[in-house]
């Protein structure tokens, strides 16, 4: 009777080995937080009060920032209350509510930047179609679309793990309910866990991750076919800042997903949680900055907005 070993609440540990040290970890955590958050409300602020920036691209940036927000807010607080207060205790539904939304929202994230991929090369390579090909219902159905994919493939993880048997106990050593953290407390076989997980992983990453590689390789063969230099670096420069995004988001993502079930051995647990945590704030703390700092419209719209001000 598996309901019988379905604990009421779990144990989160945090850090194992560097448990002296979380007070001081909790620091650049909740320094990253408040950027991230500051950061990425800001931008969708402004992108909404900005009829300059009401154009596809940065509707796909704004939808990354309530992403990116929302998803170091399902994480981020319960942590630091595990640093600070050293409450650790996390109800049983709770945990699997806060899974699906990690699981849920960085699916929606690699989406969202496949989409912004897609959006530049239609930029590029169609330009005088770009209005027509991407207008705000397209781009809306594209973010359901997104969203909903995002759902559909990971509300099995709350069931996958539900039905599993906790007999070892109820301590996670991890900061968050992470998938296959969970499955790995119970005394169960989660082999289905891990097999459906890497599944997920693929069919969203890996898909996102192709349609992003074909959407540069065009890009690439568009821009080296123009004959003007300026034209070429200013098609480059438009590309940047989501490059740079892509990078921050899809390293750690990749290192977190095959530590898990295929390195974890080799990796110090503690390693291997602080990377997983990284993963769940860099972007959310760094988009933020390089959508500002390489993207001359949005410092253009900041310093009308402060001049309005």
């Amino acid at each position: 009777n598996n309901s019988s070993l379905t604990p009421g609440f779990f144990i989160l540990s945090g850090i194992p080995g560097l448990e002296a040290a979380h007070t001081w970890i909790s620091l650049p955590f909740c320094f990253m937080y408040v950027i991230a958050v500051v950061g990425n409300c800001g931008l969708i602020y402004l992108i909404s009060h900005d009829d300059a920036l009401h154009r596809p691209m940065y509707y796909f940036l704004a939808l990354l920032s309530f992403t990116d927000v929302t998803l170091c807010t399902t994480t981020v607080p319960n942590m630091l209350c595990i640093f600070w207060f050293n409450l650790k205790e996390i109800d049983f539904d709770a945990c699997l509510a806060q899974m699906f939304f990690v699981h849920m929202l960085t699916g929606m994230e690699s989406g969202v930047l496949m989409l912004m991929a897609l959006d530049r090369y239609v930029a590029i390579c169609y330009p005088l179609r770009y209005s027509t090909i991407l207008t705000n219902p397209v781009i809306a159905k594209a973010g359901l679309a997104t969203f909903l994919r995002g759902v559909l493939l990971i509300v099995p993880f709350a069931f996958l793990t539900k039905r599993l048997p906790y007999c070892r106990g109820n301590s996670i050593p991890h900061t968050y309910c992470d998938h296959m953290s969970v499955a790995k407390v119970s005394c169960g076989n989660f082999k289905v866990n891990a097999v459906y997980g890497l599944m997920v992983a693929l069919l969203i990453g890996g898909f996102d991750m192709f349609c992003i590689s074909v959407s540069y390789t065009m890009i690439l063969r568009a821009v080296v076919s123009l004959s003007s230099a300026d034209a070429r670096q200013k098609a480059f420069s438009t590309c940047t800042s989501h490059i740079c995004a892509i990078v921050i988001t899809y390293v750690p993502a990749l290192f977190t997903i095959f530590t898990h079930r295929f390195g974890g051995q080799n990796i110090p647990h503690h390693v291997h949680i602080l990377i997983a945590n990284l993963y769940l704030m860099l972007p959310p703390t760094l988009n933020p900055i390089v959508y500002g700092a390489k993207t001359n419209q949005i410092q253009e719209g900041v310093i009308k907005l402060f001049c309005k001000e």
